[in-house]
C-alpha cells in the first residue's frame, strides 16, 4: 500500500475520529464506530477512498510506502 494520507491529514483524522467515537459513546450511537475508520486510516497512512478519487495528501517521496 502506497502512502496517500499526509501528516496534517492524519492529525485531523485522529482528532475527528476520537471526537466521533466519544460522541457515539456519550449518545449511545453506533455511529461512533465511524470514528474508528478515520483512526484506522490515519494509523495506516492509507485511505481506499483516496485511491478511488485519485487523491493523495502525502508528499511525493520515492521510498514512501508506509509510515
Amino acid at each position: 500500500m502506497k502512502c496517500n494520507v499526509g501528516k496534517t491529514d492524519r492529525t485531523l483524522r485522529i482528532i475527528a475520529g476520537l471526537a466521533i467515537v466519544v460522541a457515539g459513546w456519550v449518545y449511545g450511537s453506533w455511529w461512533g464506530l465511524v470514528g474508528l475508520i478515520l483512526i484506522g486510516t490515519a494509523l495506516l497512512g492509507f485511505c481506499p477512498a483516496y485511491v478511488a478519487l485519485g487523491i493523495s495528501t502525502c508528499r511525493e517521496d520515492k521510498n514512501a510506502t508506509r509510515p
